[in-house]
């Protein structure tokens, strides 16, 4: 399927990410946000009690994961499981639904990964001529 079929064939969708009200945004923004991204990659590996998965998302404050857990939950992405120990415990893993999109936002980060040289001398060249160095 080219780019132009795909475009197409998005425009047909009852949702538009452009449109302001639309909730597709919200749900966009959890995904790509900073620390919603990281915490989709990093559950991709499995289900990780909120401690490691703050270990592993390396500087997002405890806050900030708890809200993009709960964004994250909310929009069907992620599931939260409480297990009625002593003390509790607490697991987070990917739904199906945050499997697909994670599998996506993943191709994004490598592809990503992949281009940093390109990106860092894109800078420098940027910076360089601005004189911001």
């Amino acid at each position: 399927m080219d780019t132009k079929q795909e475009h197409t064939e998005a425009q047909d969708l009852p949702y538009n990410v452009f449109a302001k009200a639309c909730p597709s945004r919200g749900t966009l923004e959890h995904v790509t946000g900073r620390w919603g991204g990281l915490t989709l990659g990093a559950l991709y590996e499995g289900a990780l009690r909120f401690n490691e998965l703050r270990r592993r998302v390396d500087g997002v404050s405890e806050k900030m994961l708890s809200q993009t857990l709960h964004a994250l939950e909310r929009d069907g992405l992620v599931h939260r499981e409480a297990q009625p120990t002593n003390p509790p415990r607490v697991d987070y893993e990917l739904t199906p639904l945050g499997r697909g999109v994670t599998e996506r936002l993943l191709t994004l980060i490598h592809f990503v990964e992949g281009q940093m040289d390109d990106v860092l001398e894109a800078r420098q060249r940027y910076d360089e001529t601005r004189g911001t160095l």
